[in-house]
């Protein structure tokens, strides 16, 4: 979505140090969270992505967006995909 390939670099190499905006840092953070143990997501998480501006339907993208996506991952690694 960017042509800024320093952006996207230093992303990737720590997105915790990356210039996001708060809302940005809050979407990220709750991927992250989805991705690493989704059972650490609680009320205080979603009362967080709303402090943040997300509503619940932005909310059930975020999340069904990092999930299919982990899951088309694990799916991919778990086939032997680009081995």
């Amino acid at each position: 979505m960017t042509n800024d390939k320093a952006f996207v670099d230093g992303f990737v190499r720590d997105w915790k140090s990356a210039p996001l905006t708060p809302a940005e840092r809050a979407m990220v953070e709750y991927a992250v969270t989805i991705t690493e143990d989704a059972t650490r997501v609680s009320p205080a998480t979603l009362d967080g992505m709303r402090a943040n501006g997300f509503d619940d339907t932005a909310i059930l993208q975020i999340a069904a967006i990092a999930s299919w996506f982990n899951y088309v991952n694990r799916m991919a690694d778990a086939l032997g995909v680009g081995r």
